[in-house]
């Protein structure tokens, strides 16, 4: 099935945990006859939302891993991906923003903007990606779909303007009013299927004319055919949709929608406006690297004729082999094809090309520029580019935050022990945010990941998906060490027994360096030490900073400038050099006044304003430093800075102290040091630890 370019769309679904994107996802894909029934996220049919796939999912009532799927709408292809909202998988949202072309940002009409809808259209922002908003919710109790369209404005800097007036509100939501067509639109909620199209009630034909009007003034300054026929009293639905759609594109203008998926209200016409406002493939310029030109940019154009070009963008392990999703942004892919991955070198044959639907495929010949499609059994890594080969191109490489939180795992018999290694080494292939190493002095596996949730979830799809019986560690933080004061060192590094000997003599200073991890300064004058044992010495620096002596984590924010030596002719060789720089700073560590340096975390609380000074209490027992306050009617939101490693179970706490009805965010911010007191206790425990 060959189709032309401007009848596809790539959208994603992103919003704040809980506002229901996933329940959106299923209408749509009702809608679109991709399924025959609806399924409910937490539903009683005990089948769960089709995106959500894992079982995981539906327990949790979360989506984990972000899905695709393709649906048919009024003679276009449509390719959704539905986002997870937690802050723990932000490797997914970044991974499906950096393929999507628009993307619709669903609000909740009572919570309005939330800490988590900030963080998503920061990377919605980041990728320039057009945006369309959806309030969803508007049948629940405190609806208020205009106070939302404001936060939308004053809180993300939206341009935002009402597309739709609800025609009643919370239980008494029956439809919407379309501001362009000027008609009214009912949903019956016993037959999801019919939409009545009527004349505007009286009662509301006021308000209408004036919105009708904010939306034209809105629209005209991004089109001048319409301000003409304004100003001549004729304008038509064309115009004005053309002109939305311009200010859309250049994400300038936000149209927003209003309904509730829950009760099928308003998601029909959510969808036209996916058609009408976001882009096609033709309508967004990608770009990609020249790797024979020094990393010149160059524009890819989405034509079938031209030679393909596709990112990889996700992978996944499944029991027949390997998933490799890609986005198509030039030439077309088809069954049979030579490929060429400009990372590994490589080429290969495409075997099987497939269509997605969560966790379904179906066998395609062939793939047109600009789709989102999988390749299954073929080797590589997320991210790579996969050009014809007389290409050489790259993608620029995604965003990909830091672990910062780790915890020790221990299988309880051998055969756990294999199916372990077999997961943890998928879950890394898969999820670059997740890592995992064996601790050399204890032996230990230890895995890494964004947070508790992050963690967990792996844990327990290790016990399901792979039978793994394991038993946990505490979790560890990943504190660093730093030096607070200048010294300075001299070291002889001497063997001399029968035979060649060894021989180096190093001699600088080391400080504290405030701009980056690690600084190496040579000044060495006259030769004193040989230019091929300078990078010896920076060397064996790097490798002593692996560890530091206090708690043994990675040492940071150190500065050596090596300023004088010696060597000798014969037994002086690139090794006696290493041996040299590493013995110098463990010779002189103690005295830089070492100190330890632990992840601040950025938290963000939103609680009912009546359990506010219960927060407060509780982030200040944390050693918490709460930075800001926001709050409304019935919301706080608050702000603050606190030590990773007061953070272990303040999910359970916060659900205590506010009867369940508040919630949290957390992202790293940055490394901070270590109070006094704290930081001998940890040093205590370590010394205790290693006898």
């Amino acid at each position: 099935m060959s189709m032309s370019n401007p009848n596809m769309r790539n959208i994603g679904i992103s919003a704040h945990i809980d506002s229901g994107k996933t329940t959106l996802t299923e209408r749509i894909l009702y809608y679109c006859k991709k399924i025959h029934a609806m399924h409910e996220v937490r539903g009683k049919d005990g089948v769960g939302a089709t995106m959500d796939s894992m079982d995981l999912e539906r327990e949790r009532g979360i989506t984990i891993a972000s899905a695709a799927t393709n649906v048919e709408w009024k003679n276009h292809s449509i390719n959704i991906i539905d986002t997870p909202g937690h802050v723990d998988f932000t490797i997914e949202v970044e991974r499906a923003l950096r393929v999507l072309d628009g993307a619709i940002l669903v609000l909740c009409a009572v919570g309005g903007v939330q800490s988590q809808s900030i963080t998503v259209d920061r990377q919605l922002k980041r990728y320039n990606v057009p945006r369309i908003a959806f309030i969803n919710k508007c049948d629940r109790v405190g609806a208020d779909p205009e106070r939302v369209k404001k936060q939308l404005c004053e809180k993300l800097g939206h341009n935002a303007v009402l597309m739709q007036l609800p025609i009643g509100l919370e239980d008494k939501l029956k439809g919407v009013i379309d501001l362009v067509e000027m008609k009214a639109l009912y949903f019956d909620g016993a037959d999801a299927d019919t939409v009545s199209c009527q004349e505007i009630p009286e009662e509301l034909k006021h308000e209408v004319h004036k919105r009708h009007e904010e939306l034209i003034d809105a629209a005209s300054l991004f089109s001048d055919e319409l301000a003409e026929s304004y100003l001549e009293g004729n304008v038509t639905s064309e115009q004005i949709i053309k002109a939305v759609r311009s200010g859309t594109l250049q994400c300038k203008l936000t149209p927003v929608f209003l309904g509730s998926a829950y009760k099928n209200v308003g998601v029909q016409p959510l969808i036209d406006a996916v058609i009408n406002f976001l882009p096609s493939p033709y309508d967004i310029e990608n770009t990609a690297l020249d790797l024979d030109k020094q990393e010149a940019a160059v524009t890819l154009k989405a034509e079938s004729s031209l030679p393909p070009v596709a990112l990889a963008f996700k992978l996944e392990d499944g029991q027949y082999g390997q998933l490799t999703y890609i986005r198509i942004y030039q030439g077309e892919i088809k069954k049979g094809l030579e490929l060429y991955n400009s990372r590994a070198q490589k080429k290969f044959r495409v075997g099987r090309l497939v269509r997605m639907h969560a966790d379904n495929m179906e066998d395609i010949e062939h793939a047109p520029s600009g789709d989102i499609v999988a390749l299954f059994g073929i080797d590589c890594a997320s991210g790579d580019t996969f050009t014809d080969s007389s290409l050489n191109y790259a993608f620029v490489s995604m965003f990909v935050p830091e672990p910062v939180i780790s915890l020790a795992v221990k299988p309880v018999d051998k055969k756990s022990e294999d199916n372990m290694a077999k997961a943890i080494n998928r879950f890394i292939k898969e999820d670059p945010t997740f890592r995992s190493f064996v601790d050399p002095e204890s032996n230990q596996t230890i895995i890494k990941g964004m947070g508790e949730l992050h963690l967990d979830v792996y844990l327990e799809r290790m016990k399901r998906e792979y039978k793994v019986e394991l038993e946990t560690g505490m979790p560890q933080v990943a504190y660093r060490e730093t030096v607070s004061r200048h010294v300075e060192f001299n070291y002889t590094h001497k063997k001399q027994t029968g035979g060649a000997g060894q021989f180096a003599r190093i001699a600088g200073i080391i400080e504290p360096y405030a701009d980056g991890d690690y600084l190496f300064v040579d000044q060495i004058k006259g030769g004193v030490i040989p230019n091929e044992y300078i990078p010896s010495c920076d060397k064996g620096f790097k490798k002593a900073m692996e560890k530091g002596t206090l708690l043994g984590f990675p040492v940071v924010g150190v500065k050596v400038t090596v300023n004088d030596g010696s060597y000798h002719a014969v037994d002086s060789s690139d090794m006696a050099f290493q041996t040299a720089a590493i013995m110098a700073l463990r010779e002189v560590y103690n005295k830089a006044q070492p100190q330890i340096l632990e992840p601040i975390m950025k938290v963000v609380v939103e609680s009912p304003n009546e359990y506010q000074g219960n927060v407060y209490a509780s982030i200040n027992q944390r050693r918490g430093i709460i930075v800001s306050t926001n709050e409304d009617a019935q919301f706080s939101e608050i702000e603050a800075e606190v030590p990773l490693s007061e953070m272990f179970g303040y999910s359970t706490v916060l659900r205590s102290i506010s009867q369940g009805k508040a919630e949290f965010t957390m992202e790293f911010l940055r490394y901070g040091k270590v109070p006094q007191s704290i930081s001998e206790n940890l040093i205590k425990e370590y010394q205790d630890k290693k006898k």
